[in-house]
This record gives structure tokens, C-alpha cells and sequence, in this order.
């Protein structure tokens, strides 16, 4: 019996270390996903912004006389 709540004891407490573990693994992931999340904002405007110059700039080329 004594064996029996040693073993549990020692399960619990790797449990407890796994979850520790988890817990820090899982905000440093969150932590990864906010700062992709504004990296992907920001290219995303910038591809806007760009998008927005070459139809500028195509708009300004003469048309092709025919």
C-alpha cells in the first residue's frame, strides 16, 4: 500500500512538472503567434501600399498608339 501512494506521489508530481512545462511552453507559443500575427499585418499593408503604386505609376504610362 505504502509502495502504491509513493508511486501515485511521484505520478502526481510529474504530472504536476508536465503541466508547469505546458503552461510556460504554451504562453511563450502565444507570445510567437502575436508577433507573426502583427509581422503579417504590417507586410500586408505594405504589399497594399505597393499595389497601390504600381497601379499609380501604370495608370501615368501612355497608352500604346494603335
Amino acid at each position: 500500500m505504502e509502495n502504491e501512494l509513493r508511486a501515485l506521489e511521484e505520478r502526481i508530481g510529474q504530472l504536476a512538472t508536465l503541466a508547469r512545462r505546458l503552461r510556460a511552453e504554451n504562453a511563450e507559443l502565444r507570445q510567437t503567434l502575436l508577433a507573426t500575427q502583427n509581422e503579417s499585418r504590417i507586410l500586408r499593408e505594405k504589399i497594399e501600399t505597393a499595389t497601390t503604386r504600381v497601379q499609380r505609376l501604370l495608370e501615368r504610362l501612355p497608352e500604346d498608339a494603335t
